[in-house]
């Protein structure tokens, strides 16, 4: 089964927490292996100084992990975070972040990702990732 953009937003609203969901995540792109999700602009995930939470930019790679796995595997499955390394590069204010995920790997138990993070001009941060394949 190919995963659609449509299929994955109803993975994000069938499998995650209200909080995350409220990010407002769109999903852009999911191929064999990767995926593009938007992190809208939102005041609300600005912290102290205007600029948008680490926080929030973790939350949306780590989510958009799930939606690359999913898009591999043909839907969800459940697995859950083994680890996530973030880089920050250059602060967020005012403009939506473009979060692009590769897998490098996809074995039956654990997949590996990359993780970009960019604005329109300017990559802001990266992030590997580790999970595990439970299902």
């Amino acid at each position: 089964m190919t995963v659609k953009p449509e299929d994955a937003a109803g993975i994000l609203r069938d499998n995650f927490a209200p909080w995350v969901l409220e990010l407002g995540l769109v999903v852009e792109e999911v191929g064999d292996g990767s995926a593009v999700l938007r992190l809208p602009w939102s005041d609300r995930l600005a912290r102290e100084g205007g600029a948008m939470s680490g926080q929030a930019l973790m939350a949306a790679a780590d989510t958009a992990v799930v939606i690359a796995v999913a898009g591999a595997k043909g839907g969800f499955v459940p697995m859950t975070t083994v680890q996530l390394n973030t880089a920050f590069m250059r602060p967020v204010v005012g403009t939506d972040v473009l979060v692009t995920v590769k897998l490098g790997k996809l074995g039956r138990t654990l997949a590996f990702a990359d993780v970009v993070m960019a604005t329109d001009t300017s990559t802001v941060a990266q992030a590997s990732a580790v999970y595990a394949i439970i299902g």
